[in-house]
């Protein structure tokens, strides 16, 4: 067999062997760009993120995926060619991104290790039921500048006007469209000049004296009353775990701060 017969035979058997390799490579790999790998993880990644925003997970967005990650690829590469990344600007912004990821990290260690209970959020349920109150006011309000105005409403209403009416005066946008309405609220929901005159008033009357506010003067009516009801627990149990999570970071912010030496 001559030299070249033999050497054609060795590039074959080299190519059948490597070539189970780089199908491997490939397998493993959503693309390679300039031999720097792209993993399927980082397209399944992307993916998810989309998927939970509401985006179906097809083959079309998955090639779509491949292409933006090639793209910031070639990108990345273009700025390290240029050295970009020794640039001081770009050292600050990736030295704040490294924090920013490192500090979601360690929270989201933190509840994993610690993580918030069912008993925990029974508890904190019933402490906000507690602080409903007894009773939710349905008043409806007309807000003017002057007391003067607000007597000139009274006066109206006690010779027949209708409140709804009158409301379409007032000063608050957010009501006067519908008769001065502000819906079920507890009292401490409003300020406390508008809140103890609300209390005293009868179901149906209205304020006789102008009622001042930091917002100006109130006609007050009180349409309706009832007995305060906390929301179902299923229906805030979302709120009440964020809450308590938040105060659970807070708790390791500060007991990392009570065992650091700050100079």
């Amino acid at each position: 067999m001559s030299h070249r017969n033999r050497s054609l035979r060795l590039a074959r058997t080299a190519a059948l062997v490597l070539l189970p390799i780089a199908s491997f490579a490939f397998a493993q790999n959503a693309a390679i760009v300039n031999n720097k790998p792209i993993p399927k993880e980082r397209v399944d990644e992307f993916v998810q993120v989309l998927a939970a925003q509401g985006r179906s997970d097809t083959p079309e967005l998955r090639a779509a995926v491949r292409d933006e990650l090639i793209a910031r690829e070639l990108f990345v590469q273009e700025a390290e060619k240029k050295g970009l990344a020794r640039n001081s600007d770009v050292q600050r912004q990736l030295e704040n991104a490294r924090q920013e990821i490192l500090i979601r990290a360690t929270i989201r260690d933190h509840l994993k290790a610690h993580p918030i209970t069912d008993e925990e959020i029974q508890a904190e349920y019933d402490r906000l039921k507690t602080q409903v109150g007894e009773k939710e006011y349905r008043p409806s309000h007309i807000l003017v500048e002057t007391e003067d105005e607000a007597k000139a409403i009274i006066a109206q209403l006690k010779k027949g006007a209708k409140f709804e009416e009158l409301a379409k005066k007032s000063k608050d946008p957010g009501s006067a469209q519908s008769g001065g309405d502000l819906d079920w609220n507890t009292p401490g929901t409003f300020v406390k000049e508008f809140s103890d005159a609300m209390v005293k008033l009868e179901k149906g009357k209205y304020t006789e004296e102008p009622v001042k506010s930091q917002f100006g003067w109130h006609v007050i009516r009180l349409d309706d009353v009832r007995e305060a009801k906390a929301p179902p627990l299923e229906q805030v149990r979302p709120q009440i775990q964020q809450e308590l999570e938040r105060k659970r970071v807070q708790q390791l912010q500060q007991d990392l701060r009570a065992k650091a030496k700050i100079q």
